[in-house]
């Protein structure tokens, strides 16, 4: 989930799930809808650092925040900023 901020250009979704480039660099396609008119949902395997970021620039918008709800499988959307948790016998990566 990643909270941004900024009017995005037009056609926007569109272009970050067929690849874009930034700065000069290609941007891989990812999957990404709105979840209201402040909160973008992004899903992506192996992302790097910066590169969310990178892909709200290239649109137009601004990060404000970012959180990681899920990591294949497994939700962490309530999991406390550095605690970890047990996986149930049905959670695996």
């Amino acid at each position: 989930m990643v909270e941004v901020e900024g009017d995005m250009v037009a056609h926007g979704l569109n272009r970050l799930q067929h690849g874009l480039t930034h700065k000069g660099k290609e941007l891989p396609p990812v999957k990404a809808s709105w979840q209201n008119e402040n909160r973008l949902r992004f899903a992506m395997k192996n992302p790097q650092p910066r590169i969310i970021a990178q892909f709200c620039e290239a649109v137009g918008l601004k990060v404000i925040g970012i959180r990681r709800i899920r990591i294949g499988g497994v939700s962490i959307g309530k999991v406390p900023v550095g605690q970890w948790r047990y996986l149930s016998g049905k959670e695996k990566f």
